[in-house]
């Protein structure tokens, strides 16, 4: 008989803190302070209730259309729930009442939309700054020589408290060729970070996924987004 799959997520979840304790450790964190994202993209609902009950606490959608049918079935405040894709403008007021934090803000255009609609509904939304680290075109994000103008700019907006930066390196089956662009946003974020900016908070690095997270860890990453690792590879289209 084959066993639950909820068993599986479990064994895969005790696996991923696993790894996380030991990169950790390797670099003289508290393991503790690690979040863990699972990404849910093209998960179906059934499979994120079982997660919930192997112990996830704490989910990433990359499209708002997704993301909204799974909230409204699996509810606002069973779990916490990040926005981790590509934003536009157009779907910045999708954000309120089901996201805690936006990984993904690329401009000064999207933070100010987000403070905008954030000041309508008396809210303050916490984001983070999207770097485009590897210089890819492919890539969204702000260019690192613009990112501290970019938040100067920012933090006088008091819809939105910048919380930290995120950022995609190049797809790589080694981890290793990823450390250099984890270590460039952490050297990045400490540099910002030395301005004293008011109202700019740089405590989180979102940075890591399933096939390079215990890296990015040992780079600094306080927020890992890991998918594959613990749901298994996504069917193709």
């Amino acid at each position: 008989m084959p066993r639950p799959r909820v068993f599986l997520i479990a064994e895969n979840l005790q696996i991923v803190n696993a790894k996380i304790a030991e990169a950790a450790r390797k670099s003289g964190r508290d393991p503790g302070r690690i979040g863990l994202i699972a990404v849910t993209k093209t998960v179906p609902v059934d499979r994120i209730r079982e997660a919930m009950q192997a112990g996830l606490a704490c989910f990433g959608e990359n499209k708002i259309q997704e993301a909204k049918a799974k909230i409204e079935i699996l509810g606002r405040t069973a779990c916490r729930w990040h926005f981790i894709g590509h934003l536009q403008k157009n779907k910045v007021k999708f954000l309120f009442d089901r996201f805690d934090l936006v990984h993904s803000v690329d401009g000064f255009e999207l933070a100010e939309a987000i403070h905008a609609q954030s000041l309508e509904r008396r809210w303050v939304m916490p984001i983070l700054i999207q770097v485009n680290i590897s210089g890819e075109r492919s890539k969204s994000g702000v260019d690192p020589a613009q990112l501290q103008e970019l938040l100067v700019r920012v933090a006088p907006l008091p819809g939105i408290q910048v919380r930290g930066l995120m950022a995609l390196p190049p797809m790589d089956p080694d981890p290793e060729r990823s450390r250099p662009y984890f270590s460039r946003l952490r050297e990045l974020r400490d540099g910002c970070a030395k301005m004293g900016i008011d109202n700019i908070r740089l405590d989180d690095l979102s940075m890591g996924m399933s096939n390079d997270y215990p890296v990015a860890i040992e780079e600094g990453a306080t927020l890992v987004r890991v998918g594959s690792a613990l749901f298994g590879p996504r069917p193709r289209p």
